[in-house]
């Protein structure tokens, strides 16, 4: 944190959001020219693409622009994974090398310079169009008064892959393990403070946070850019326009040069490359909480679940998946977090739940938005294949159950995960 910077107060929305609504340079220019990256930012928006000279070159294949060392990180297409075992002995904070990436398309290359952000509509006094947005440069934006938020950003698909590994059944998406999930310090302006020098009303009920990304094409049908609706009573409250992370600007993959930081609810709320925001004096829809990110399957409306909103609690170990470990005592190492407040309790069995014990807590006084560390000394008795489970109470009593209900597009899922190692 800055000299002059806040340190955001330890806050939680009241206001649940439950309406239910029916590469290298070449290999950059190529994926514009398919998906549209420089077409799909629109017209009069200010915000122009950099070059190869202007930051690292994107991966041909997933559009990630940083590196992806394989001992750091796990791909999925455009999108990449943390490995759990590279937090060991990481502190609080996730590096930028090892952050997780979410990405519906390739990460588009911004210049600061002459990025702007577009506030407009019906919510805002007088009512101005897009054409005739209120406009921030990123200079501007410096120069307002600076906020310091640590907390993590979780996709809502983390744990997806254990729905049809451990409990068989079938979803689409990315197959994450549990590695879409990072904790950083975020520094830059309340979202609050711009939407009011932007002229925001009491009749305002949402916005419309959309990226700048290229537009997003789902089984041959173009959604449009990224974008997906935030009630005004939790845009109001404690979200941050984020302009830097650990204490540098935002890498391209993380949302250079703006993005959302959505404290406690599920990272597609935390828009990147944030390009505009609409404010509307009625609810407003995109794909990104109609189609998306509710809950569809047996025991649902056909329309879904509300929009989802907060995270659910989950713990990991900080070992490698099907780790190979002497056989000796250990201390293992692992983080619990919970969109619901801070972590109380966690407990690990190390005979595939037959049995539980209490874990080390290594934080005395764990942050409501990001993770607790803990520590639990194991024995082992005999070599061979050994499951370990470790489950979290937070702050409200929600706790992890041994079985996840189940969803068609696998979000939320909450169950202890049963990590296996060998001992040899």
């Amino acid at each position: 944190m800055r000299p002059g910077d806040r340190e955001d107060p330890d806050l939680t929305d009241e206001a649940t959001y439950q309406r239910v609504r029916s590469l290298s340079r070449r290999a950059m220019l190529r994926l514009s020219a398919g998906a549209g990256l420089g077409a799909g930012l629109g017209t009069g928006l200010g915000a122009g693409l950099g070059t190869a000279a202007a930051g690292a070159a994107a991966d041909a294949a997933s559009g990630i622009v940083k590196p992806l060392p394989p001992e750091l990180l796990i791909p999925h297409g455009t999108n990449a994974e943390m490995r759990w075992e590279a937090m060991r002995g990481q502190g609080l904070l996730t590096p930028a090398d090892r952050f997780f990436v979410r990405n519906h398309v390739a990460t588009p290359l911004i210049d600061a310079r002459t990025w702007r952000l577009r506030i407009w509509g019906s919510g805002l006094r007088g009512s101005p169009g897009e054409d005739r947005a209120v406009e921030f440069t990123y200079d501007r934006l410096r120069r307002l008064p600076a906020e310091t938020v640590t907390a993590f950003i979780e996709c809502t698909g983390n744990g997806r892959g254990f729905y049809t590994s451990q409990q068989g059944q079938q979803v689409s998406g990315t197959p994450w393990r549990l590695g879409a999930v990072g904790v950083a310090r975020w520094r830059g302006v309340r979202l609050s403070t711009v939407l009011r020098l932007a002229g925001v009303t009491r009749s305002a009920v949402d916005i419309l946070p959309r990226g700048l990304d290229a537009e997003y094409v789902d089984k041959g049908e173009n959604l449009g850019r990224v974008r997906r609706p935030l009630p005004v009573a939790k845009a109001m409250k404690d979200v941050l326009l984020a302009y830097e992370m650990n204490g540098a600007p935002l890498p391209p993959d993380h949302g250079h040069p703006v993005r959302l930081v959505v404290p406690s609810w599920t990272g597609i709320a935390s828009i990147k490359w944030l390009g505009d925001i609409q404010v509307a004096a009625e609810p407003l829809y995109s794909p990104w909480n109609t189609r998306f990110y509710r809950l569809f399957g047996p025991g649902y409306p056909d329309e879904g679940s509300a929009p989802l909103t907060r995270t659910n609690v989950k713990s990991a170990f900080e070992l490698a998946w099907d780790a190979a470990l002497p056989a000796r005592p250990h201390v293992l190492h692992g983080r619990s977090w919970s969109g619901g407040g801070r972590i109380r309790r966690v407990e690990v069995s190390v005979d595939g739940g037959g049995t539980w014990r209490p874990a080390r807590l290594l934080d005395r006084h764990p942050n409501p938005r990001g993770w607790v560390r803990w520590e639990f000394p194991w024995a082992p008795r005999a070599a061979g294949r050994h499951e370990l489970l470790a489950r979290a109470t937070d702050e409200t009593g929600a706790s992890q159950p041994l079985t996840a209900p189940y969803n068609t597009l696998g979000y939320l899922f909450g169950a202890v995960v049963r990590h296996p190692v060998t001992l040899t």
